[in-house]
């Protein structure tokens, strides 16, 4: 008979962050190689990972169980002082409504119970226990801080609570060894909580690293997080190397005797069915006039719009400046709306359609289209672009294609000054609960992680800079060990200084994981349904409301994400006329500007160059014509393909660059 598996349902990623050091796409290849079928995520206070976490697992034929270690007042989770201490809880989602509850529970403790942690009362936990599966956690779980503070009593009422708030099946006493003073004092005392109250014990390894000689890195990172070096005596510190990965092997040396204990693992997992299924209405309600539905005036206002372009049009086929015929115009955009109301696009047209004409209403620049959606002749006839895709050979396929169904991506430039009024408008028209901007993390990169691990070893800073400067600057986002490949003189300095060696060895394992959260440039999203019941929510610094889904998470659950950009020419553009309205009395309509005027641009003519419009290309050339550069030219080479909006440069920069070499 075939021994059952032991999982591991208490794991810290690198989401929670600088203190987990389980990066996924290296757990799940570990969780695979171990053969263990399931694994769950439980990171401090949130759920940042969760898509990426569910899909990766998905992808390696390992089951995802998707939980949280969150933090638990004493008082309520509101009052914000010192003397309202937290403890630790880990909750696991047992299905649908336990997602939907634990999404509810880390949403509100960034958004209410925020202080210093995201915080959450046992108040909240009854109201949204069901669907969830809680263990007891570590040693800063309240039961376990009484057991080891000699109020074994308290111990056990505080066991008894949790027990009556998510049920007799659904709570668990864990129980860890990583082989501190601490676990020897509190194991019996749990074994004996367990005999006395009947709560089933279940074995658990405080995970926050892959393998046992990651220890250090994993201390490295708190480091970076605290702002300490690894010589200061009193940073927080793991006391033991054995929060890591442990195999069924080694669990069963700690665990032997309640071999039961590690077998429940998999029993838990098993009851732990969550899927992380794509939103099936992911549109916002729009409302339309009278007896419309939204295919209807969807149709109508295209139509009504296009009206508008013929004058345009009919000017342009007089003057025999026009491409294509007028029925050409009529034909593609009756096969358009047909496209987009068979693909039941129409709504998220109207939604865009409605907020860029708010914004034009205001007097706020709107860019003129960018990316495949200026092949659509219906988003030209709406307004949404001003570029005509007929007279450039745009095709509307390359933005829809009924054989390629996804969700529609129209990118749109707004002044940046005024930005921040159209996403206002739209949180206004649809609620507050069903609008937010989109959380963004930043990862340690190459330079990031060899500056910041040589900062905590102690190293000099002259000698970080001079290993940041060997990374190579192309490509962008290079690798470490790519650098390795390319740059000799990493090898070289490795070793001969056992330090140097060190610290690129630690800064490698630590590359690529995340860092911090931020809020997205552009990112916003809108919802049909309030956002906390579909994904958890997160507050900044600054009070705005985020989701804790990336970019690329809310893709995958097909919830509507728009870019809102905030584009400086704009408001250049627009200052630029009312300075000349002001100067000269002159309304400039940009659209009515030529695309092919002599007088602005001389240079770019294919004549004299194979790429007329590309001026960074052009730069890009000429820098590869030099067979060596001095050290550091990358980033003045990157600045000159920058300056592609000042007419003539490449006539200078030659100069320059001999100067250089």
């Amino acid at each position: 008979m075939s021994q059952p598996p032991f999982v591991h349902l208490h794991c810290h990623t690198d989401y929670s962050l600088l203190d987990g050091a389980c990066e996924i796409s290296q757990l799940m290849k570990l969780v695979a190689e171990q053969k263990m079928p399931a694994v769950a995520m439980t990171d401090h206070g949130n759920l940042f990972g969760a898509v990426e976490f569910y899909n990766a697992a998905k992808a390696a034929g390992v089951h995802p169980v998707i939980g949280c270690e969150v933090y638990v007042t004493q008082q309520d989770h509101k009052t914000k002082n010192e003397s309202n201490r937290y403890n630790h809880l880990v909750l696991l989602c047992e299905n649908q409504e336990g997602y939907k509850n634990l999404t509810n529970l880390v949403s509100t403790g960034f958004l209410d119970g925020f202080y210093y942690k995201p915080r959450i009362d046992k108040d909240l936990l009854a109201k949204h226990s069901k669907g969830i599966v809680a263990l007891s956690a570590c040693l800063r779980g309240d039961v376990n801080e009484a057991l080891l503070s000699d109020r074994y009593d308290e111990g056990r009422r505080l066991a008894h609570e949790y027990r009556d708030i998510f049920g007799p099946e659904n709570f668990f006493l864990e129980i860890q060894d990583h082989g501190l003073d601490q676990d020897r004092i509190v194991l019996p005392l749990v074994h004996q909580l367990s005999r006395e109250s009947g709560i089933p014990l279940v074995a658990t390894n405080d995970s926050h690293y892959l393998h046992q000689d990651d220890a250090l890195a994993q201390e490295v990172l708190v480091c970076i997080n605290t702002g300490k070096t690894l010589s200061d005596e009193a940073r927080m510190k793991f006391s033991s190397p054995a929060f890591y990965m442990k195999s069924r092997e080694e669990m069963m040396k700690l665990f032997g005797d309640v071999e039961y204990a590690l077998d429940r693992t998999w029993q838990i997992a098993q009851r732990c069915q969550v899927k992380l299924e794509k939103v099936k209405e992911p549109f916002p309600k729009f409302e339309v006039p009278g007896k419309h539905t939204l295919d209807s005036y969807f149709a109508y206002v295209s139509m009504q719009g296009f009206e508008k372009r013929r004058v345009r049009l009919e000017a342009q086929a007089r003057a025999g400046r026009l491409k294509h015929p007028l029925e050409k115009y009529s034909q593609r955009l009756d096969d358009e709306i047909r496209m987009i109301q068979q693909m039941k696009f129409s709504g998220y047209f109207l939604i865009v359609w409605d907020f860029i004409r708010h914004a034009k209403s205001k007097g706020i620049p709107v860019g003129p289209g960018r990316g495949s959606a200026a092949g659509s002749l219906v988003a030209y006839a709406l307004g949404i672009t001003d570029v005509d895709p007929l007279e450039y050979d745009l095709l509307f396929e390359r933005f829809l294609n009924p054989e390629r169904i996804s969700m529609p991506d129209i990118d749109i430039d707004f002044c940046t000054h005024r930005r921040g009024e159209v996403i206002q408008y739209v949180t206004e028209k649809y609620g507050r609960e069903y609008v937010a901007q989109i959380i963004t993390f930043g990862t340690l990169g190459a330079r990031a992680a060899i500056k910041d691990v040589g900062r905590v070893l102690d190293m000099q800073f002259g000698e970080v800079e001079k290993l940041t400067k060997l990374v190579p600057g192309m490509p962008l986002n290079i690798k470490l060990k790519e650098a390795f490949e390319v740059e000799p003189e990493f090898n070289s300095l490795r070793k001969k200084d056992p330090n140097i060696d060190k610290l690129l060895n630690i800064a490698t394992s630590l590359e690529g994981m995340a860092r911090n959260a931020g809020v997205h440039a552009a990112g916003v999203v809108i919802s049909s349904t309030p956002l906390k019941e579909l994904v958890p929510l997160y507050k900044t610094n600054r009070d705005e409301i985020v989701t804790q889904f990336d970019m690329m998470g809310l893709e995958k659950l097909n919830l509507l994400k728009m870019d809102f950009l905030g584009l400086t020419t704009l408001t250049i553009i627009h200052e630029a006329q009312a300075l000349i309205k002001q100067g000269h009395g002159v309304d400039i309509v940009i659209e009515d500007v030529p695309l092919d005027d002599p007088k602005t641009c001389p240079w770019p003519r294919p004549s004299r160059s194979s790429l007329p419009a590309s001026y960074r290309r052009a730069a890009e050339r000429l820098c590869s014509r030099r067979r060596s550069w001095p050290c550091g030219c990358t980033g003045w080479t990157w600045g000159l393909g920058r300056f592609d909006h000042a007419v003539g440069f490449l006539h200078f920069n030659p100069v320059f660059i001999s100067r250089m070499v």
